[in-house]
């Protein structure tokens, strides 16, 4: 199954498969695609001017996952060059919803391998009660 980025404001990330990322049989170990699904939504927060901790101190809150909904099609083995994607499909005015995908790099082609949706919320970092996104934010992420 050929692939291709989702839409125009999509933000990709290249990722190499190594050692760690697998399982004895070479394959990626499930649980690591949502490792880096973090990553990649970590460097898609800072191409838009907003660096978490900076976030953290500065307004005292943090986005936290509260759900992800994950569906595997193909394995990414050993040594494999993928193409992280993600793009906010809804922000409201304490979460927002993330769409996410693992593409295998083949030549000209990517295939889909994994793709997920994700919930993150807004909380007060000391308490970690939900509030409201800053308007600062909201802007930077639309």
């Amino acid at each position: 199954m050929s692939a291709q980025p989702s839409d125009k404001e999509t933000f990709s990330w290249p990722v190499r498969v190594y050692w760690e990322d697998t399982d004895a049989g070479g394959i990626v170990f499930y649980a690591n695609y949502l490792k880096f699904f973090e990553r990649a939504r970590t460097e898609w927060l800072r191409a838009k001017g907003i660096s978490q901790q900076a976030l953290k101190e500065a307004t005292g809150g943090m986005f936290v996952v509260g759900e992800v909904q994950v569906r595997f099609l193909k394995s990414a083995r050993l040594d494999d060059e993928l193409l992280l994607t993600t793009s906010l499909r809804e922000a409201g005015r304490a979460s927002m919803t993330i769409h996410q995908q693992a593409l295998l790099k083949t030549g000209d082609d990517l295939v889909l391998l994994c793709e997920a949706t994700v919930r993150a919320g807004w909380v007060q970092a000391s308490t970690l009660k939900p509030d409201r996104i800053p308007t600062q934010i909201l802007h930077a992420l639309t």
